[in-house]
């Protein structure tokens, strides 16, 4: 899968709406066939950061994103709310899914 996290730093006065804002993209980007997940967390340390975490089937359900009209539209739409361009890691990982964090693994009953 393709694995993507990147760090958009929004201005301050569109910070508390910035799930509104990009509300249209996300839906849209989770509807994809390829798209395994897309979710928004927002910084407990800076408020007007936003984390998302996203994940892709393959090269062509990555490439499919970028190419879409949903994707082309959130350039255009996003950038004026944001205060800096967004930060991305980007990584192929062998596996379609969450692995479970074994140091912390919880008792099953």
């Amino acid at each position: 899968m393709i694995f993507i996290t990147a760090k958009f730093r929004v201005l301050p006065e569109h910070a508390s709406d910035w799930p509104r804002i990009s509300e249209d993209f996300t839906k849209a980007t989770r509807d994809e066939p390829g798209c395994l997940w897309f979710d928004w967390s927002r910084s407990l340390d800076d408020t007007n950061e936003y984390v998302l975490v996203e994940a892709f089937r393959d090269d062509d359900a990555a490439g499919a994103h970028v190419n879409s009209a949903h994707f082309k539209q959130a350039q255009q739409t996003l950038p004026p709310h944001l205060a800096e361009t967004p930060r991305i890691v980007n990584f192929k990982v062998p596996q379609d899914d969450w692995s479970e964090l074994g140091e912390l693994a919880v008792p099953k009953s």
